[in-house]
């Protein structure tokens, strides 16, 4: 440990040293692949080696025009492949970017604003209202600080923090009353002095980062089993290509004549479409997505939209708004709901405790709960006499560890005596104004019913004092309670009908929140999941194995208390059971388990990059609605995919069929490589695109996902694709058979 002292914080050598020693504050780059390596890559795909070898072919007969034209079809095609490989993720360096704001730092006992990349541990920083927190450390001095850990934990609400000592371990965040500071926080009021503790990837952002880091995306179901397909026929082309060479070369006698013929059953064999109707339907269904206020990050994610099974719901800032407002006024037993009111004037006897809920408030402020008072203030009591901008605040009592509780003293002129207004938590409240023991069991009972609802609750309290010396604590005021003000974090508009919409459609919904259960259950209820005993905090997911997870994960909607490692775990174990899942969230805490869903959801608007970087899809106007029509979308564009699988399939059949029967029955060839490169990078996705724009079936959102399992093209569709291609290949083989036996020329 570094013997410094508080005042003078780190000398500019100590400091130099430790950033030499520890590395920047900030987390690592991702690994990126090269250029080189990305064109490795996508030669090695089966169709770019078959034009490959035949315009090597070509260049051996000296035919120069077909041998560019071959050339140029594979730029086009690799080109196109290059660009895709390097949309690569940039979460981690989002990541780093939110992680590195500026701080103010001790150095040599002179304060000096340095980029947060050169935070080191054992730094002093001083943390004021409005900061972002550069690194995990200890509070040494406080004066009233709340931290909005949102990012990290979910819990929608600013925590208190108190003074702690240098000795002080770090732990996980969340909670009130401790002394850690996390990097990424934000500072919504008071100030703080901090000893750095931890600093880049040792920090419980960097953690996440490098959780992050090592989950790869993963393929959809789809693009698996067409590679699998593609494969398997490209092993099947290349034996019939040989075979196909042997029989040309024994029976014609030309060898180089046979290679080409190969080569070209080998390509008629070979559905090198699939990807290029994969890539024409994502990006169409992309365009109408995106006229949603849907933009799609991946476009695979697009066809797996329509196999979700599992919809994980992160509560802040997906089903809520992430920001507090006043929900109940509670004064002598009477409550006044704001919600329900619809706009009716707020009744006399209700304006006091919003008029000392304000005056206990700071006025220029970033706290949640204070801005939620100033706002109904303004509109519930503009125009009466209980604003009061002319007075002078005398003093402030911060909130302490021993008394939970914010004091303002007014100036009052025209009053002649001061005035003193205090909110915080209702036992500090109940304390101060020394309530009898039946008043105190009231007040903490309608407290609870207010808890159980899913609000946080704020004593109110009034005081008046003469124009004297004020005493040295507000247990010297003579309080009266005035009542219990509870705020609330209000549910998205149109998440209650989406949530139905998707239980319609077979898709299970599953809140996870960081946020406590009577939080969780309230908002279950409103958006119509049942929470009553079917939920888990996040202390007893942490005492379950992961047998018993996966077989309680079947009946269990709502999660609440969990940590971010949590909301991954649950992520996995839903995966690991056959489901296809996809998350929702907008916070750093988000970010692994949407990157390691199969497809991640981010909010747009207050999503932070991370998320936004870390997801799939990302929801522009933060409507959850659009999540349904992006679902519905997806189905769609799956079902017309393999509408279109059906067709190429089917069209393979004559085509394979020319390469190969002439060469049986020695007519001339009909079909060289060219001549099929033409055919199915042209013909074939033109003819396709006429599917990506069939509407959708009728039954869309009213039948379960499709099964991942399930091959993509089912056995009666593949029959009948076969059953159409055999036809077409009788017909033209008909043709061509009377041609020959006319004798008429074959065109050269």
């Amino acid at each position: 440990m570094l013997a410094t002292t508080i005042p003078n914080g780190l000398t500019d050598a100590e400091a130099t040293a430790c950033l030499a020693a520890q590395g920047p504050n900030e987390l690592p780059t991702s690994r990126k692949r090269s250029l080189v390596a990305l064109l490795i890559e996508v030669l090695r795909e089966p169709m770019i080696l078959l034009l490959c070898a035949s315009g090597g072919v070509y260049l051996v007969l000296g035919d120069l025009r077909e041998a560019i034209a071959l050339v140029a079809s594979i730029v086009v095609v690799v080109g196109i492949s290059l660009v895709q490989s390097q949309k690569t993720e940039r979460a981690l360096d989002a990541l780093r970017e939110f992680a590195s704001p500026r701080a103010l730092v001790l150095r040599g006992g002179v304060e000096k604003r340095i980029a947060g990349r050169e935070v080191v541990e054992g730094d002093l920083v001083r943390l004021a209202e409005g900061d972002r927190v550069p690194a995990d450390g200890v509070v040494l001095e406080i004066g009233n600080l709340t931290v909005d850990e949102s990012l990290l934990t979910g819990e929608s609400v600013p925590v208190r923090k108190v003074a702690g000592q240098e000795t002080d371990a770090l732990a996980p965040p969340g909670g009130d009353d401790t002394p850690r500071v996390f990097s990424g926080t934000l500072v919504v009021g008071g100030h703080g002095l901090t000893r750095i503790k931890a600093t880049g990837p040792r920090t419980a952002l960097g953690r996440i980062g490098r959780a992050l880091d090592v989950i790869a995306p993963e393929k959809t179901p789809l693009q698996r089993e067409t590679a699998h397909l593609v494969r398997v026929l490209a092993v099947i082309g290349l034996t019939a290509c040989t075979a196909t060479v042997v029989l040309y070369g024994v029976l014609r006698g030309s060898w180089i004549q046979g290679l080409l013929a190969g080569l070209a059953l080998a390509l008629a064999l070979l559905p090198e479409e699939f990807p290029v109707i994969l890539t024409v339907f994502l990006a169409l269904g992309a365009w109408r997505l995106s006229r949603r206020k849907v933009l799609t990050r991946r476009m695979p994610a697009l066809e797996a939209l329509g196999s979700i099974s599992v919809l994980c719901v992160d509560k802040t800032g997906t089903l809520t708004a992430n920001r507090m407002s006043v929900g109940v006024l509670s004064v002598e037993g009477r409550r006044w709901d704001v919600s329900r009111q619809g706009g009716e004037p707020l009744p006399e006897e209700f304006h006091e405790i919003l008029e000392f809920a304000l005056l206990a408030s700071q006025k220029a402020t970033f706290d949640p709960m204070d801005l939620a008072v100033a706002a109904l203030s303004q509109s519930a009591l503009g125009g009466t006499e209980h604003l009061h901008a002319q007075w002078e605040l005398a003093r402030e009592y911060p909130l302490t560890r021993s008394i939970l509780a914010i004091s303002h003293v007014w100036r009052a002129r025209e009053l002649g005596s001061l005035v003193v207004a205090t909110k915080g938590a209702p036992e500090a409240i109940a304390d101060l104004c020394h309530l009898d023991e039946a008043s105190t069991r009231a007040m903490l009972s309608e407290t609870a019913a207010l808890a159980d609802e899913g609000f946080r609750v704020l004593g109110v309290a009034r005081a008046s004092f003469p124009s004297t010396a004020l005493p040295d604590g507000p247990h010297d005021f003579d309080f009266r309670l005035v009542g219990l003000i509870a705020f609330a974090d209000p549910l998205r508009e149109g998440v209650a009908s989406a949530v139905a919409e998707c239980e319609r459609a077979g898709i299970r919904t599953v809140m996870i929140t960081g946020d406590y259960p009577g939080t969780a259950r309230k908002i279950a209820r409103e958006i119509g999941l049942p929470a009553e005993g079917q939920l888990v905090s996040g202390p007893e997911l942490d005492a379950m194995d992961d047998t018993a997870l996966t077989e309680r994960l079947r009946g269990v909607r709502v999660f609440a208390r969990t940590v971010p490692e949590q909301k991954l775990r649950l992520v996995q174990a839903l995966r690991a059971g056959g489901e296809v899942v996809a998350m929702t969230g907008d916070g750093v805490n988000d970010a692994p388990a949407l990157r390691a869903a199969d497809i991640g959801i981010a909010m747009g608007q207050r999503g932070t990059d991370v998320a936004r970087e870390a997801a799939a899809l990302v929801i522009l106007d933060d409507d959850f609605s659009s999540i349904v029509a992006g679902i519905r979308l997806g189905r769609r564009v799956s079902d017309n995919i393999r509408k279109a699988m059906s067709y190429v399939l089917s069209i393979h059949v004559p085509i394979a069929t020319l390469s190969l029967v002439p060469v049986l029955l020695d007519w001339p060839l009909l079909l060289l490589p060219i001549h099929i490169v033409f055919l199915e990078l042209i013909i074939d996705p033109a003819c396709s695109v006429a599917f990506e724009s069939e509407p959708e079936e009728d039954d869309v959102m009213r039948r379960p996902p499709r099964d991942p399992r399930q091959p993509a093209l089912k056995q009666w569709r593949l029959g009948m694709s076969l059953l159409q291609g055999l036809f077409a290949s009788l017909v033209v083989l008909g043709v061509v058979g009377w041609s020959v036996s006319r004798r008429l020329p074959d065109a050269e």
